[in-house]
């Protein structure tokens, strides 16, 4: 602030991370943004929660504090599927998980009022706007694997004036332009907050009192919360908590790819801040500082991944001009050895199309995009995906484009003109070694209550990548990631994904992870219910920490 002549900022973020300047990053996007917007922004990374000098150290903002437990849930960060203390934390200096706070959200808010309070006894602190995944997906009352019990929205334990869900790039906007202007704020959309009066016309979802006591009444308030996040077709949303009511207006419009774009060429310097730095280096870094982002959204709806309700269903692609600028971009970094490490998205062959009856009308109420089967009115097309890898591989400086995202095998097969090109193009020149994919299981009971599609395209893709290695003279493997104790599954479920893993994929899986109930996911639901929403029928669920590691145990043990 010295350095560049700033007395006072508008805006002061506050994040569970390092700060970590990417567009990878959550903080570093809004930031970025806001600055570019003519506000003066300072970022607070991973402050003492015993300190009120670190959150005090740049004054109090004009406007508002921005509060993120982080890129990821600050639970989630800590601790592991049996609810062991994670001893690392790739977004932390150095590596060792000893700075972000149990629900950190929480945490941070309480610690900028008290140092407000101190500091400022006799005049109210500027408002506290939480944002981030963390918030994103506790915005309603939800279960809480950790504590094991439904807790309320986190704006009333964090006692935040607002939350910002989602993405939240022009709700931000939106929001600091009513606090500088005085205007009325509660109109923003993607906005949440507390009224003692409910807006005309929002749809009512169960009170929080009453999902306490009756599941039923939970299961259909997640569903009428699921069904309306599509800011084409959402409503906003009430529920009351005693004699308040949450207030979720509709949902910030999609980007368009002129805004997507200008999101991705702000000045961002790809590393990690230097006044962090000196602590130790961030394990993050290592993923994203050679990576780029080539869109959002993902229309896979899988059960257990909250992507839906927080970037949404829809696709939104950058331009290819965008991405190939930021390529060229990444080639004068001083670290580049010629090698992007992923150039996708939550998947990376969801690039360049989407359904036109969404983009006009939003996502369906009744159906899902690719579960059971790829819906026949996406239609799917790999043929722009194909033309960005060609020509981002041809970019001077650069020696090879990795995919590391994933790919989805039952769209590639939906493709009936590219199938085979794209195959081609990625077996060719854009594998590492090994490419991820992701069936989770083999069972299509559990399959079912993931939301996955079965193993026949499974098998036909790892038949056509084997042969399309083999004609190329590579060297190539698949890595398959599953998932044990999913709501659904018991032992002998497992046992038969090890009888199919060894018979038909020839390999015993390495990449298994115990299922972690995370807030607003279907898979979470079905946790906390032992119900199939869907049906209403009873479906085993699997509670005991050491029955869930012998699911996982069952598959990832080495026979003979």
């Amino acid at each position: 602030m010295d350095a560049i002549g700033l007395d006072s900022l508008d805006v002061i973020l506050v994040t569970g991370d390092s700060y970590i300047d990417s567009p990878y990053i959550g903080i570093a996007v809004i930031g970025k943004l806001l600055v570019k917007h003519g506000y003066r922004v300072g970022i607070i990374a991973q402050p003492n929660p015993d300190d009120l000098e670190d959150i005090g150290r740049l004054g109090e903002p004009a406007l508002f504090w921005g509060v993120t437990a982080g890129c990821v849930d600050s639970m989630v960060a800590n601790y592991t599927a049996l609810k062991k203390k994670r001893r690392s934390d790739d977004y932390t200096p150095g590596g060792v998980n000893d700075r972000r706070p149990d629900r950190a959200s929480i945490v941070y808010s309480n610690l900028i009022r008290r140092w407000s309070n101190q500091d400022h006894p006799q005049t109210s602190a500027q408002p506290i706007v939480l944002g981030g995944i963390e918030a994103s997906l506790r915005r309603v009352a939800h279960y809480d694997f950790w504590s094991d019990r439904l807790r309320r929205s986190l704006l009333f334990d964090a006692k935040a004036d607002y939350l910002l869900y989602g993405m939240a790039e022009q709700s931000i906007l939106d929001l600091s332009t009513c606090l500088k202007n005085g205007d009325d704020s509660k109109n923003v959309r993607g906005l949440c907050y507390i009224s003692y009066e409910k807006p005309v016309g929002f749809l009512d979802l169960p009170s929080f009192e009453e999902v306490v006591q009756d599941k039923a009444a939970f299961t259909h308030m997640f569903h009428s919360f699921y069904r309306n996040n599509d800011p084409l077709n959402a409503k906003g949303l009430t529920q009351k908590h005693a004699d308040r009511y949450l207030i979720q207006n509709p949902p910030s419009p999609y980007p368009t790819q002129t805004e997507l774009d200008e999101v991705y060429s702000l000045d961002y310097e790809y590393k990690q801040h230097p006044f962090y730095e000196k602590n130790g280096p961030v394990k993050a870094l290592e993923t994203i500082r050679f990576s780029i982002s080539t869109h959002r959204g993902c229309y896979g709806e899988c059960n257990f991944c909250a992507i839906a309700v927080h970037e949404g269903r829809t696709i939104r692609w950058r331009s290819k001009e965008s991405i190939l600028a930021e390529a060229e971009l990444l080639t004068q970094q001083e670290r580049f050895k010629g090698y992007i490490q992923d150039l996708g998205g939550p998947t990376a062959n969801m690039y360049g199309y989407e359904c036109a009856k969404k983009l006009k009308s939003g996502s369906c109420q009744n159906r899902r995009c690719l579960s059971p089967v790829v819906c026949p009115v996406l239609k799917v097309n790999h043929l722009p995906n194909i033309n960005l890898l060609k020509q981002v591989r041809k970019i001077k400086g650069i020696k090879k484009v990795f995919i590391s995202s994933g790919i989805r095998y039952d769209l590639l097969f939906s493709d009936g003109d590219y199938c085979d090109d794209y195959m081609h193009e990625l077996v060719n020149h854009h594998v590492s070694g090994q490419l991820k994919v992701a069936p989770e299981h083999s069972q299509a009971n559990v399959l079912d209550k993931m939301g996955k599609p079965g193993n026949k395209n499974l098998l036909r893709f790892k038949e056509k990548f084997d042969e399309y290695s083999k004609s190329a003279g590579k060297n190539q493997y698949l890595t398959y990631y599953m998932i044990a104790a999913h709501p659904g599954c018991d032992e002998i479920d497992m046992q038969n994904l090890k009888a199919f893993s060894s018979k038909k994929l020839n390999i015993n899986p390495e990449q298994v992870q115990i299922f972690t109930p995370t807030p607003s996911t279907y898979s979470t639901l079905m946790y906390y219910t032992e119900q199939d929403p869907f049906t209403g029928e009873p479906i085993f669920v699997e509670k005991n920490p050491e029955r869930k590691q012998k699911q996982k145990k069952i598959v990832v043990h080495k026979n003979g």
